[in-house]
């Protein structure tokens, strides 16, 4: 994919070209091509500084504005798994920003382009870089246009959240304790699902979902239906 490409997918044009550029280059990169004590004003990590502050506001002001009822602390932790680097690398690989990342030859090797650390740093990067180019309604366009539908999603999986929690009470009744496994995965990098198994006794119930934890609520969810 080049730049034209990427910025199609992302509905977005760039009129400083040389923020996107910097928002797709990593440090190993930087450090390799410009040497020198500077050479990090050349990579994403200011960037990143930025977008992180961004990607906040504009996830805040949207849970503010449609979580009416929710209280401060659960809007917190709400905004907390929203903006996690699970997600945020999940919301970077959905755009095939891992393709564009520019890496040293070393962390290219090592499967950088499959590190979740680098995929989400890089996803605040670009954030930013759109928000330095056209402001923070650009930004708060893209960032809604590309996280409002897993925003509901993770809110729905989050009000489900004590699943796990309500089926340890009642299981600590009768002297018995969940045990979860991952069993594995299904789908593509980008688009995939964790499989996890919960044990109570001699009962055993599953769950699906776009992360490990949410596959254990998943599967507790079933364990208490089936309770």
């Amino acid at each position: 994919m080049d730049r034209q490409e990427f910025e199609n997918l992302i509905s977005y044009n760039f009129t400083r070209v040389s923020l996107l550029n910097q928002a797709f280059t990593h440090t190993s990169y930087a450090n390799e091509k410009y040497h020198g004590p500077e050479s990090h004003l050349t990579s994403n990590q200011r960037l990143e500084f930025l977008g992180d502050s961004v990607l906040s506001v504009v996830v805040s002001t949207y849970l503010y504005e449609h979580f009416t009822q929710m209280p401060e602390g659960e809007l917190s932790k709400l905004r907390a798994a929203i903006v996690c680097e699970s997600s945020l690398n999940e919301f970077g690989r959905r755009i095939h920003l891992n393709e564009m990342l520019m890496l040293g030859v070393g962390e290219n090797q090592s499967g950088g382009r499959d590190k979740p650390s680098i995929v989400a740093d890089a996803f605040e990067s670009l954030i930013a870089a759109i928000y330095l180019d056209g402001g923070i309604e650009a930004a708060s366009e893209f960032i809604l246009s590309q996280l409002k539908d897993d925003i509901h999603r993770i809110a729905e999986n989050y009000k489900a959240s004590d699943y796990k929690t309500n089926l340890q009470e009642l299981m600590s009744k009768k002297n018995i304790r969940p045990v979860y496994e991952i069993l594995g995965h299904e789908g593509p990098e980008h688009d995939r699902f964790y499989i996890a198994q919960v044990t109570c006794g001699e009962k055993n119930t599953f769950g699906k979902g776009r992360s490990k934890k949410e596959a254990e609520q998943m599967a507790a969810k079933e364990m208490l239906k089936d309770l």
